[in-house]
């Protein structure tokens, strides 16, 4: 089959990669759209040492299974394949099973490819309102929104969101459709635009001095800046005894600031993988639309040129159909 695979920071298309093997469990999936995103540009520059086949964001069809009824379904896919015994796999989502493989990320074989396998736990179907424009979305959106999980109490009034990229919009556009009153902070009045018009409040940093930085503190505020620098001016914009969320991964080493996390009783949380059907849902019934986020289509013969484009500055989604 052919497949987009990263090989010590190279991506290249091969076209006669080994189409994957249908394990006890497992779901063979055809890929019929998948996205490229912010993570796969960081793997790409070293981040987690991976090789293989990479993409995490898809939607496809079903075509070996274990269930009759899954087969030639539509589904989306949790990313993480735990082991499915553990405590952390009954109790919880296997997020953190600690011999889990990650699709396209960690120990398992990406969506960039005309077929992956999936264990039928991560699976989840969808319904035929929701367009694969859409639903090729669910992944991240179920990642924006476990911002919200973060939370020890309920749900703020108000947000601060610092990034406006693909990720940084995407929990915008979250987090707006879940009823919290967000702001975006960046650098690019075209992607602020996209904010504003579903709903949020969006602002240059170039145009926050400390006085304007001090006004707009938040009880929530989110780093999905993907660099090094984005965690400060987060900071700077998180209320005393509030809530600062990382959401972005970056290949290089990143400092923090931790007299000011002590000074203001700031809680800082990781925050990853999130619910798959929470996400499904919001998409299907329409509290978030992120395709005014899709830049570019392209098909995988054109994989190598559509992860350029992807990596390439200021770009916002490409999507692209095996």
């Amino acid at each position: 089959m052919r497949a987009l695979v990263l090989d010590k920071q190279t991506v290249t298309l091969d076209r006669e990669r080994a189409a994957p093997e249908r394990r006890s469990g497992e779901a063979i999936v055809r890929v019929d759209l998948a996205g490229i995103c912010d993570t796969d540009i960081q793997l790409a520059r070293g981040y987690m040492g991976y090789s293989g086949v990479i993409g995490h964001e898809f939607v496809g069809t079903v075509l070996e299974c274990d269930t009759p009824s899954l087969r030639g379904r539509r589904v989306v896919a949790d990313i993480n394949a735990g082991c499915g015994a553990c405590d952390d796999c009954l109790a919880r989502d296997g997020h953190h099973c600690a011999s889990r493989s990650v699709l396209g990320i960690l120990a398992r074989d990406g969506a960039l490819a005309e077929r992956l396998a999936i264990p039928e736990r991560c699976l989840v179907a969808l319904g035929d309102g929701l367009a694969d424009e859409r639903a090729v979305f669910a992944e991240p959106v179920a990642a924006a929104l476990h911002v919200l999980d973060a939370l020890s109490l309920s749900v703020p009034a108000n947000a601060i969101v610092v990034g406006d990229g693909k990720l940084g919009l995407l929990i915008a556009l979250s987090l707006r459709g879940a009823g919290v009153d967000t702001m975006v902070i960046g650098h690019h009045e075209r992607k602020l635009a996209i904010a504003r018009n579903a709903g949020c409040r969006a602002a240059l940093e170039s145009s926050l001095d400390e006085h304007a930085t001090r006004a707009l503190r938040a009880p929530l505020t989110v780093d999905a800046t993907g660099s090094s620098s984005g965690l400060a001016r987060a900071l700077s914009l998180t209320a005393p005894r509030g809530t600062l969320v990382l959401k972005s991964t970056v290949a290089e080493a990143v400092t923090i600031d931790t007299a000011r996390l002590v000074v203001d009783e700031i809680t800082v949380v990781g925050s990853r993988c999130g619910d798959m059907t929470r996400a499904v849902t919001m998409l299907a019934n329409g509290r978030i639309d992120p395709t005014p986020l899709i830049e570019a289509r392209y098909s995988l013969d054109e994989g190598e040129r559509a992860f350029d484009h992807a990596r390439s500055k200021g770009s916002l989604k490409v999507l692209v159909a095996p």
